[in-house]
């Protein structure tokens, strides 16, 4: 089982940035992915991006590419997001999840096991 806090959350204006961190702990797979979800107020949670552990691959949803960074830090097990241009439809908690090995970058929730709490991140017009 894969240990997970998410930190970084907070207010921001229209345009600004945040990074977000998400330490793991626990048994982490070299071969799996660590992800990032959000979820608004009475939306479904949906995909961010992920990053594959060993290789750095990535992979970012469409509303968030070119905007977002996903990075990691193999040697402190960290995975930061780093969030530029916000908008304020990016309001949401935002959740790291850890998945097990898988051949494809995965970006459904049933691929990730482990999960934070959650950390929120709003952003004013």
């Amino acid at each position: 089982q894969v240990q997970l806090v998410e930190s970084g959350g907070g207010l921001v204006q229209a345009g600004g940035s945040l990074r977000l961190s998400c330490a793991a702990s626990g048994r982490t797979y070299r071969n799996s992915a660590l992800g990032w979800f959000r979820q608004a107020p009475g939306k479904e949670r949906e995909f961010v991006a992920a990053v594959r552990w060993s290789t750095g691959s990535t992979l970012y949803a469409d509303s968030v590419k070119g905007r977002f960074t996903i990075s990691r830090d193999n040697a402190k097990n960290t995975v930061y997001l780093q969030m530029s241009g916000l908008k304020p439809e990016d309001t949401a908690v935002y959740y790291c999840a850890a998945s097990e090995f898988l051949p494809a970058i995965p970006r459904r929730e049933y691929e990730y096991p482990s999960w934070g709490q959650g950390t929120q991140v709003t952003v004013s017009s």
